[in-house]
């Protein structure tokens, strides 16, 4: 079920592990997902939903499930790379290619397409509006500023809100209002440089 196309885009961030990945692959090739390319690297999918990916990185290769928290994990081997920030995703690591049982990883694998066909998902949290007085203030004063805002989306918006806020000071919060004002007059989000 792999193109050509998913086999040139495998997460391996330190190209040490082609060979433990061609094993991954050939056990996921034994399931109905589907490989694609998404965010650079090897998703695989069931009905066009994300059941996880395979990557490479430096010390550890590794599957990552997307509904991972929902796995019963009787080997406790899954671990949450971001505790307290990721919900649902879970991921094994392996750090050499002898550690990869075919039978336990596939076991894992199937688990994880049911969890997937009984549509089994962690609702996203909606993040509270956060309203920054300062550069509220900013906006209502200057009509250019608040048109140039008001053609970002609700969550470039908060983002600007929300770096205002993080500022203990007030004499930092002006000088970051100084500082967004001719990203936001240029159509330039707060993060638009890491996408």
């Amino acid at each position: 079920m792999e193109s050509s196309e998913s086999k040139k885009h495998t997460w391996d961030k330190t190209n040490n592990w082609t060979e433990e990945l061609n094993l991954l692959k050939e056990i996921l090739a034994q399931t109905e997902l589907v490989a694609t390319t998404k965010w650079g690297g090897l998703v695989y999918v069931l009905d066009g939903k994300n059941v996880l990916g395979i990557g490479g990185f430096k010390s550890y290769f590794g599957i990552w499930f997307y509904n991972g928290v929902f796995l019963k994990d009787e080997k406790k081997v899954l671990v949450n790379a971001q505790e307290g920030v990721t919900k649902s995703l879970r991921q094994w690591r392996f750090n050499s290619i002898e550690e990869v049982n075919e039978k336990e990883v596939l076991t894992y694998i199937l688990e994880a397409i049911e969890i997937k066909k009984a549509g089994k998902v962690i609702k996203p949290t909606t993040k509270k509006t956060i309203i920054s007085f300062e550069l509220q203030a900013e906006l209502d004063s200057n009509v250019y500023l608040a048109e140039a805002f008001s053609k970002f989306s609700q969550a470039k918006q908060r983002e600007f809100h929300e770096y205002i806020e993080e500022a203990k000071r007030d004499a930092t919060k002006l000088s970051r209002i100084e500082k967004i004002k001719s990203m936001i007059l240029q159509n330039i989000g707060l993060n638009d440089k890491y996408k």
